[in-house]
């Protein structure tokens, strides 16, 4: 789940929590909004956990790998 379908669901949890005021025979909107903003918000930490441990490794720099050169003096 990306970032964007977690906002998503916090969205529309939200909307069915406290702008919907109806009601449907046998099912709470309240609870599947509640519901909803609980796995959006999860899915929002999660896709951020990975962003940052994604981020982390790719912007670390390649080790740099140099030759040593020891010049000696010349037999005479």
């Amino acid at each position: 789940m990306g970032i964007g379908t977690s906002i998503f669901l916090i969205a529309v949890g939200a909307i069915l929590k406290f702008a919907i005021t109806d009601s449907i025979s046998g099912v709470e909107l309240a609870t599947i909004g509640v519901i909803l903003m609980i796995v959006g918000i999860v899915g929002l930490l999660i896709s951020m956990f990975y962003a940052t441990l994604w981020r982390d490794r790719a912007g670390a720099p390649a080790p740099v790998v140099r030759d040593r050169y020891v010049e000696r003096e010349p037999r005479i």
